[in-house]
């Protein structure tokens, strides 16, 4: 059970410690400055070297106990860590500026005593020569980044511009912010800068995809309710009311351009009777009447009219005398229709 809850801490120690390590790679070296006269000043009002850290990610990680160092022999992997942060000037705690939030900016002092702040480094950093600035994880070990600085004039910087790094004039120095950025960057590359890992294409490009997928779903939507209405339209039209309509107007038109084709012929050709023509539209006429005949509805109406034919009174009494008054015991002898 003991050796258990011995490798459970190892564990757990070995996570944080990878964790940790991830935050600390999102740490750069953003800008720096050997040569201070007019640019930055710390809180007794001097003019000092300096050092900018960026935080590249969006989360945010404390700088402190991370190491600074210009001294190239900590390049040299046989030193120990001990004896590799003995070339080493550390970040002191104690400061909540140290805890550098995402995309954010930290300046640090060199040639300094921390002392004086707890961001004053006594980082040594020499304006007449090359420098090469090197910043390490806290373990002492891990190289996080690094960069060589050439020689600069008083107040000039050395700045990155996404990969890059170049001289920066003393009225485009950005301490503490984003670097001042080049009237002829193309877009790519600032987009690169800006998104170094891609969370904002990622973004754009899901964002098109569901805008894209909307519009298809509106198009869709409208072409089955524009369908829906034109097959109801149909129906109503195939209605038997509109349609001997619809087919008397088609007759109609065909018609008059038959007789206008016909009379316009007759004018063209003179001299031919004007009784042709005018039987021409007669008959056709005549077809018009039969044709909105055919094409009726099929309602037939039929009106009652009296005519009289069974009637009973005149059918009995047609071929008989009028009735005389007689005597009504006496039986009644029938006489003989007379002939004329």
């Amino acid at each position: 059970m003991k050796r258990f809850k011995l490798l459970l801490v190892a564990l757990l120690a070995s996570s944080v410690g990878v964790v940790f390590g991830q935050g600390a790679k999102n740490i750069v070296i953003n800008e720096v400055m050997t040569d201070n006269t007019t640019s930055v000043v710390d809180e007794f009002g001097q003019h000092k070297a300096w050092v900018e850290l960026e935080n590249v990610s969006y989360t945010t990680y404390n700088v402190r106990g991370m190491y600074l160092t210009t001294d190239r022999r900590a390049l040299n992997k046989s030193l120990s860590a001990p004896e590799r942060i003995k070339l080493m000037t550390a970040i002191p705690s104690g400061d909540e500026r140290t805890n550098v939030g995402g995309r954010q900016h930290l300046v640090l002092f060199a040639n300094s005593s921390p002392y004086q702040g707890k961001l004053h480094l006594s980082l040594p950093v020499n304006a007449d020569s090359v420098v090469w600035i090197g910043l390490y994880n806290g373990n002492g070990v891990e190289l996080i980044d690094s960069v060589t600085v050439p020689v600069l004039a008083p107040n000039e910087s050395y700045a990155r511009d996404g990969q890059r790094w170049s001289l920066k004039k003393p009225e485009n120095v950005t301490p503490g912010i984003e670097n001042f950025i080049k009237a002829d960057e193309s877009k790519v590359d600032k987009f690169k800068r800006e998104d170094p890992y891609g969370f904002a294409m990622a973004i754009m490009a899901m964002g098109i995809v569901f805008f894209c997928l909307a519009l298809l779903w509106l198009f869709f939507s409208l072409f089955g309710m524009l369908m829906r209405h034109i097959d109801t339209a149909k129906k109503v039209v195939n209605t038997q009311p509109i349609k001997p309509i619809t087919k008397t107007v088609e007759k109609t038109i065909e018609i008059g351009r038959k007789t206008g084709n016909l009379m316009q012929d007759g004018f063209e050709k003179k001299g031919v009777d004007m009784e042709i023509y005018m039987a021409v539209i007669g008959m056709a006429l005549r077809q018009y009447e039969d044709d909105v005949h055919d094409v009726e509805s099929g309602v037939i109406t039929i009106k009652s009219k009296d005519t009289g034919w069974d009637d009973e009174y005149s059918q009995m009494t047609h071929f008989h005398d009028p009735v005389l008054p007689t005597d009504h015991s006496a039986p009644r002898i029938p006489t003989a229709p007379q002939l004329h």
